[in-house]
């Protein structure tokens, strides 16, 4: 790929993404405010038992949401393990425990980790009801949590924040499966897969017997990006040409997984009776976006390294119809949302674009970020801004007419601290146990010293951020980090959505405040510079350390 041809494409989806951001936002905004359901929405409401008229309190909707989530955890699990006996199996074994365990809480976190071949291990009805419909869930559960914070800045001394199983269901019956269907539809006629075939046995032209999977690739694909969620259905996920046959179907994945978060802060806006809120959030977004691409893209392009110089270029790793730009614009976008999904090999990048790769994940992944869980996270950085502003001038710190008080930074708080805390560690105790240290060593790391302790990093980075991508020159299927990287997927989704959940109950309870002149602007340049410099201060100091051990000690070796 041509340098001009990488800006026409970084163009052309900017163009996209700005055609989209008011009618998918304004439509968002309905969808979630409209007080009219659809009738098939009726008829699951009276099927589960639900009036959707009422509204639950905060610790109502946390209990649904988690309720929810673990239910889909046991069910996903067992369609795992009952697999040989399911149709559409395609001849495949149950999956072992500790695997069904990690890729459970993977897909009901919206990690999508995957410590394991899918083709070779996935018969079609564990893929389809099970991984697919998990695509659907997460990612609703994602937009619906990011809603109740909207609607805790935007309501007025309201008990209530919603209701969990109507947010749900809009969701997914407004938002993702029409979509879905629209851009399955367009990958399958870019090349993507889309049948039943199983396994076919061809014979190649050097006379030898090859293997080729089949399966509903196209459907899966759409919604793995849409939602960004990120699990392939293939081993080497969006670098399969069944799954991404051509540079544009490329440049429509990239699409996909950041078209609802960056509209989100439209919803956000027109929500609030603002929209230059929206704008000043999706401004901070871009900002970050932007510079991380270029890092990652200039550190590539450099090719650092003794044996990417002797190459002439750092395209180990990378598909040939993408080449080193378009993977990096794949990488970042993917790093920076919850997606995780690759179409490039991310252990193969240069030490100092890998690394980029990883602080992607370590700022939050709010540049857009995930589906829902980008929204509510870079909104609780505001809040932190707001507070650091506050403590500067003196005054009571306030958000959109909300007070920020010692419940409310305590609960922000709680929510910038979750995260790291897994992240560190979860990386500590793998090197510090002596028997699991010894099992990584000997298991899992092929690539000893600074890469090696890099990989084990971007493992713990990705599972607590609820990414999926991986250094995947670690050997992930063992029992510690089934184990480890399964607690902390599940920690590090739900957590954070505890203090969301709280967070935004707190502020629904409380009375708008009038602005007034020595109130701080939101919606101005001098807001979004403070938001992006508390997201870049907040991940600096709490990750510098354990970076200079890893990509940095390797990468200015």
């Amino acid at each position: 790929m041509t340098f001009w041809f990488f800006v026409a494409q970084l163009a052309t989806l900017i163009l996209l993404l700005g055609l989209c951001y008011r009618p998918l936002g304004d439509y968002m905004a309905v969808t979630f405010t409209s007080g009219r359901d659809l009738m098939v929405e009726r008829g699951f409401y009276r099927l589960i038992g639900v009036d959707s008229g009422v509204e639950q309190s905060w610790p109502v909707y946390l209990r649904s949401v988690l309720i929810f989530s673990v239910l889909g955890v046991l069910v996903l699990y067992g369609l795992q393990r009952a697999q040989a006996i399911l149709p559409y199996s395609l001849g495949l074994p149950a999956v072992p425990e500790g695997l069904s365990f990690n890729t459970a809480i993977s897909f009901v976190t919206n990690t999508n980790w995957q410590s394991y071949s899918p083709e070779t291990t996935m018969g079609y009805t564990v893929q389809i009801a099970g991984l697919a419909v998990q695509n659907f869930l997460s990612a609703a559960v994602g937009i619906a949590v990011a809603i109740t914070l909207v609607r805790g800045f935007a309501g007025h001394r309201s008990g209530t924040i919603g209701n969990f199983w109507v947010d749900m269901t809009r969701a997914i019956l407004r938002i993702l499966l029409p979509l879905s269907v629209v851009f399955a539809i367009i990958l399958i006629v870019g090349g993507a897969v889309q049948n039943f075939n199983g396994f076919e046995h061809v014979t190649s032209i050097t006379g030898g017997t090859v293997t080729i999977p089949g399966g509903p690739v196209a459907s899966q694909e759409a919604i793995k990006e849409l939602g960004t969620n990120g699990g392939g259905f293939f081993n080497v996920n969006s670098a399969h040409p069944f799954e991404n046959p051509t540079a544009w179907t490329n440049l429509l994945e990239i699409f996909l997984l950041l078209l609802i978060p960056f509209a989100l802060p439209r919803t956000f806006g027109k929500m609030v009776g603002d929209n230059r809120q929206g704008y000043a959030i999706l401004g901070a977004m871009s900002v970050i976006y932007l510079v991380t691409l270029v890092s990652m893209t200039l550190f590539e392009l450099q090719a650092g390294g003794t044996a990417t110089q002797a190459a002439g270029a750092a395209m180990e790793g990378k598909e040939q119809r993408f080449g080193i730009l378009g993977s990096t614009l794949f990488a970042n976008s993917t790093t920076l949302t919850s997606t995780g999904a690759v179409d490039s090999m991310h252990d193969s990048f240069t030490p100092l674009g890998g690394m980029i790769a990883m602080l992607n994940m370590m700022t939050g992944e709010v540049a857009p970020g995930g589906v829902g869980s980008g929204l509510y996270g870079i909104l609780i950085i505001a809040v932190i801004a707001v507070f650091l502003a506050g403590l500067m001038v003196g005054r009571t710190p306030e958000y959109l007419g909300k007070k920020i008080g010692s419940r409310e930074i305590k609960l922000a708080s709680l929510y910038i601290l979750a995260t790291p805390t897994l992240v560190l560690l979860g990386t500590g105790l793998s090197f510090a146990i002596p028997a699991v240290e010894q099992s990584i060593a000997k298991v899992s790391i092929w690539n000893p010293g600074p890469h090696g302790f890099s990989e084990v990093l971007y493992a713990f980075t990705s599972a607590a951020n609820n990414n999926g991508s991986a250094f995947a020159g670690l050997s992930a299927n063992t029992p510690w980090l089934n184990a480890a990287l399964g607690a902390v997927m599940f920690l590090g989704r739900f957590l954070p959505i505890v203090f969301v959940v709280a967070l935004a109950g707190s502020l629904a309870g409380q009375e708008k405040v009038p602005a007034t002149a020595g109130t701080l602007p939101t919606h101005r340049p001098l807001f979004v510079t403070l938001v992006v410099g508390t997201i870049v201060i907040v991940a600096a100091l709490t990750y510098f350390p354990v970076l200079a051990l890893g990509p940095l000690a390797e990468g200015l070796h």
